[in-house]
């Protein structure tokens, strides 16, 4: 069973230190259209952010609205906070995760991240198993959030005999 009425992930969203900071490198590195910014909101001294989302009802947050070529929404959240937690998790903390994206040429895309001063982890990497015929690498914000960047022009080795495939921005339909 599904939830019904369930079509898919409608956006992303994560909060950053610097919402300015967040916006340059999300426009103009990564080449995300930006719709809209909402906020600041704070708490008026009730309970809303606590029973809605669950922060801290002295919070005071903002957020901007981005799209990123064929996929995905990102809702990017700076909140003011005494005492909040700015470390950056990594991926092998809990709530560590990364934003993944499909580039056609991986090699091109690496180039184009140095160039623009992005901290580049390592050489991109070929994959086996299942996501043979995969490459990938990672690179960090300028606040060290986690991304990747992966192409596999022809296709990965587990989808060979298969009718459905996980979902690519590739072939956004299928």
């Amino acid at each position: 069973m599904a939830i019904p009425g369930l079509r898919g992930t409608d956006h992303v969203g994560f909060t950053v230190p610097d919402l300015e900071q967040a916006h340059d490198f999300f426009v103009d590195v990564l080449g995300c259209e930006f719709f809209f910014e909402l906020g600041p909101f704070e708490s008026a001294g009730g309970t809303w952010m606590s029973e809605h989302v669950n922060v801290d009802d002295r919070a005071r947050f903002r957020n901007r609205h981005y799209r990123l070529g064929h996929g995905s929404n990102f809702e990017i959240f700076e909140y003011e906070l005494e005492g909040q937690n700015t470390r950056q998790p990594p991926n092998s903390d809990v709530g560590g995760f990364h934003l993944a994206f499909y580039v056609d040429d991986l090699d091109a895309a690496v180039d184009y991240l140095r160039s623009h001063g992005v901290r580049v982890l390592g050489e991109p990497t070929a994959s086996s198993g299942a996501n043979l015929g995969q490459r990938w690498v990672y690179f960090l914000s300028p606040w060290g959030m986690q991304f990747e960047m992966l192409s596999f022009p022809d296709g990965k080795a587990y989808q060979e005999g298969r009718s459905r495939l996980l979902w690519s921005p590739v072939h956004p339909q299928d």
